[in-house]
């Protein structure tokens, strides 16, 4: 059953290459689109999947269209034939589901989605969290949008050699909502535990010590027990979530929230804080890199064994 959905799958970066990597391993026939043909060819010879340059034929083949691309904005470029490589659209046929596991705006996902639905073509929103790791063992989690029930049925089974976790948010946009909620309170929390540890190292402790007792008391995170401790603390900075993403998220947060009025003074400053990091240590730097802004800010260094 499954090698009877042909699966076109765009962009395969980081991460797009050991999803893709898992929809071969499944069975499913895949045909490959990078903005770098070159890589597109090496995971075709790879893993005995099909590449193309031209995004017209990609969507004439398939049942169903994967993209995994750093924004929207890129999103709408290969579907509407913006790029260099043609219009993914020009050969969508009716039935087609494209599933965007990109983290794209979520009002961007229901404006495509409404193009997309007059041709004939449903589109469904897949975010993920979970690193490369994840991504590699098929133990992503998936955050899904779909106003379509019989798309989400077509596209379900290969979601499912994605991830563990799947979760239905709502209709079309609020699986993109949801995944820049989560990012912005991951990063908030990064935020509040780089500047408690900065405090604390002015102050006289230790920064590792301080993780350890976080990580066992109430202020515990994900960043207390992973980041700062594997990345920022061994200054291996190797997340493998780039800053400029993880910023982008954060601003699509904050969009998200005037959009709908909300009031929401701290999301709206960790994005100012974010976007200013991001502007001083660069979008293509690690994530976790984002410390070393606050670390001057503060003449204060959290590398073990600094001062």
């Amino acid at each position: 059953m499954t090698a009877a959905l042909e699966i076109g799958f765009i962009g395969i970066g980081n991460m797009g290459w050991p999803m893709a990597a898992n929809l071969v391993k499944a069975g499913y026939p895949v045909t490959v689109h990078d903005a770098d043909p070159a890589r597109a060819a090496r995971f075709a010879a790879e893993h005995s999947a099909r590449a193309t340059g031209d995004l017209a034929s990609l969507g004439r083949a398939a049942d169903v269209v994967i993209t995994m691309l750093p924004h929207g904005r890129l999103v709408r470029e290969v579907v509407s034939g913006l790029g260099a490589s043609g219009s993914l659209l020009a050969g969508l046929r009716p039935g087609t589901v494209v599933v965007d596991m990109s983290s794209s705006d979520p009002n961007g996902t229901r404006s495509l989605g409404a193009e997309l639905a007059a041709a004939g073509v449903a589109m469904i929103d897949a975010p993920v969290s979970g690193l490369v790791d994840r991504a590699r063992t098929g133990a992503l989690t998936i955050m899904i949008g779909a106003d379509d029930e019989t798309a989400l049925q077509k596209a379900r089974p290969v979601l499912e050699c994605l991830g563990e976790r799947l979760f239905r948010t709502g209709g079309l946009g609020c699986g993109h909502a949801m995944k820049a909620l989560n990012n912005v309170v991951a990063a908030t929390a990064f935020t509040a535990t780089a500047e408690a540890l900065l405090i604390g190292r002015r102050f006289g402790l230790d920064p590792k010590v301080m993780t350890e007792i976080l990580n066992v008391s109430t202020g515990r995170s994900f960043h207390s027990d992973v980041s700062f401790p594997g990345h920022v603390l061994t200054r291996k900075f190797a997340t493998g979530f780039t800053l400029g993403l993880l910023a982008k998220d954060v601003g699509i947060a904050a969009a998200l929230g005037e959009s709908v009025a909300a009031t929401a003074p701290l999301v709206q400053l960790v994005d100012r804080l974010w976007q200013e990091g991001c502007d001083e240590i660069g979008a293509d730097q690690d994530n976790s890199a984002i410390v070393k802004h606050w670390e001057r800010l503060n003449s204060t260094t959290l590398a073990d064994g600094g001062s």
